[in-house]
């Protein structure tokens, strides 16, 4: 099938540096919002803030049968913690990644009344030249990370008359970066692919006209980086497909080039039945996919399932090497993950 490759990758370009960090998600469900209406897609807000958009299907014998799709748009990110008596401001973590991987990033805080300062994110003894080996052997945990604000502040009462406060949310600078052979590189490919993927995905099924045998929703949820995102989903969902992230490395099978479809998370096995359907498409329509176990991670669909929904579920998303660090994947996995979920959505 005809992809535009240019505005999936604008698509995804513009969703990964717009700042979501998990309970702070509505500059990206702005721009979703405005994506939907554009397209004339309808669409409605849960009450936790998540989008839903629904493209109806046949009418006979399917009519009470629904499919849902869903991705995270939330995403890492931190909050300020406390503001130092030295004007220094001490971070806790949203979401979990390791402490290295944001050491001396640039970031972006924004106060309650919207404005922003940008800042750099340091270990409390950044410098070989100050600290020695101490600069080396210092553990990278909460409390030996800071925020070095780009303003001249000297104290914490400097640092309060710019409105900055405890609780508010720090956004890290994405990087992103698509290059000319196509790897993507940037923070927050989880899951901003899998969102990616769904919308465009929409806008080909919108714009091709085509005729799905299922009322499928498409679920966009905000807390799932939090836990429970995807707790309560469409009454009538039968089959919960989470588009979410492969996660290739040592004594994995998956890879940055194939869609990744997960036989088993952290919360069990995932629908035997439903997996060998994709399996199935992959096969019928030369799409390259890999089949894999990641024992430390859960999806939109664990959530679904932990809430108590009785749904089949499965997982399948683009790999993204070096999850919840700086990431790296390719478009040909972007593009395999994007075909078989528009399969999908046909298949009958």
């Amino acid at each position: 099938m005809a992809i535009e490759i240019d505005k999936l990758k604008k698509i995804l370009t513009d969703i990964l540096t717009t700042p979501s960090p998990t309970g702070c998600t509505y500059k990206v469900i702005n721009y979703i919002k405005n994506y939907f209406s554009d397209l004339k897609i309808p669409y409605y807000t849960t009450n936790k803030g998540s989008l839903i958009a629904t493209i109806k299907g046949d009418e006979g014998e399917n009519k009470i049968s629904e499919r849902t799709i869903s991705s995270h748009i939330d995403t890492l990110g931190a909050m300020v913690k406390s503001i130092k008596p030295n004007g220094r401001i001490s971070i806790c973590q949203l979401g979990g990644y390791l402490f290295e991987s944001v050491e001396c990033e640039n970031c972006i805080i924004e106060t309650l009344n919207g404005k922003n300062y940008s800042g750099i994110i340091y270990t409390t003894k950044p410098s070989l030249h100050v600290y020695g080996n101490d600069a080396r052997e210092q553990k990278r945990s909460q409390e030996n990370m800071e925020l070095i604000l780009d303003e001249k502040v000297f104290s914490k009462e400097d640092v309060e008359k710019l409105g900055i406060n405890v609780g508010d949310f720090i956004f890290l600078d994405p990087k992103t970066k698509i290059t000319e052979n196509g790897y993507v590189k940037s923070r927050h490919l989880d899951d901003k692919a899998g969102a990616a993927i769904m919308l465009y995905a929409i806008y080909h099924i919108t714009k091709e006209n085509i005729k799905l045998p299922y009322t499928t929703n498409f679920f966009f949820s905000i807390y799932e980086e939090a836990g429970h995102g995807a707790a309560c989903i469409p009454q009538n969902t039968k089959e919960f497909l989470s588009i979410d992230m492969g996660a290739p490395g040592e004594n994995q099978n998956s890879t940055e080039y194939d869609v990744c479809i997960c036989a088993k998370d952290s919360y069990g096995p995932y629908d035997l039945e439903f997996r060998k359907k994709l399996i199935k498409i992959c096969e019928d329509n030369n799409i390259n996919y890999k089949i894999d176990i990641y024992p430390h991670y859960g999806s939109d669909a664990s959530c679904a399932l932990q809430a108590g929904w009785d749904i089949k579920t499965a997982l399948i998303g683009p790999g993204v090497y070096a999850s919840h660090s700086y990431e790296r994947t390719h478009m040909d996995s972007i593009l395999n993950t994007l075909n078989l979920t528009l399969l999908y959505c046909q298949d009958t």
